[in-house]
């Protein structure tokens, strides 16, 4: 997993009829007929597939992401209780592979939230009128925001910096760029230790070929 510690970049907002979209579940982050693969690369193909494109099939270019300004945006703004829905880990991965290492909200689902947070993605709750008036600065001419996970900071594109609040055990694996195997694997010397000792003490649990 990537380390995250500070993110320069596009802030893509996702609207609807002029407002923040609310209540975006996992089927609309990646729709159910891209989750035959259990491989991570290629799944931004169906990001958000039935928003960015049309009943013909073709692309649909006033959805925020086909825009040129934001294809290559790093940071989502959305709404409340966004990745509601099915626990599919494919959400996060999508958003991952479309370059997305980080999505501003009111509100998470839990499950969503705890799987961008062990795929390396940071998901950051501000309020609901913080969130408004983010997306209305990353609609305009200067889209380019920074996340700060060592301050626990947002800054705007016009200079305004906003405090957020982050689980510090998830802060730490972040920054490290650790998820649960790798953090696992710092006590591998304890790990190997205690199982030398449990051959020794009981011989009788090991099983042979």
């Amino acid at each position: 997993m990537k380390a995250f510690t500070t993110l320069r970049s596009t802030a893509a907002p996702l609207m609807d009829k002029g407002k923040l979209m609310v209540n975006v579940d996992t089927d609309m982050i990646i729709p159910k007929q891209f989750l035959k693969t259990t491989e991570r690369d290629g799944l931004s193909t169906g990001l958000f597939h039935e928003l960015k494109t049309l009943e013909d099939g073709s692309v649909n270019p006033d959805f925020v992401l086909n825009r040129p300004q934001y294809q290559n945006a790093g940071v989502l703004i959305a709404g409340d209780n966004f990745g509601c829905g099915s626990s599919r880990e494919h959400a996060p991965w999508a958003l991952l592979d479309q370059g997305i290492t980080c999505v501003i909200a009111p509100s998470f689902a839990d499950i969503f939230y705890n799987n961008c947070g062990k795929n390396g993605i940071l998901a950051i709750a501000l309020p609901t009128e913080v969130c408004e008036a983010l997306a209305e600065q990353a609609g305009g001419s200067n889209s380019v925001f920074e996340i700060d996970l060592t301050t626990k900071t947002v800054t705007t594109p016009n200079g305004e910096t906003h405090a957020f609040d982050y689980d510090e055990g998830r802060r730490e694996k972040l920054l490290k760029g650790l998820d649960d195997i790798a953090l696992s694997l710092q006590a591998e010397d304890a790990i190997s230790a205690f199982e030398t000792q449990r051959k020794l003490s009981t011989p009788w649990l090991e099983t042979t070929s």
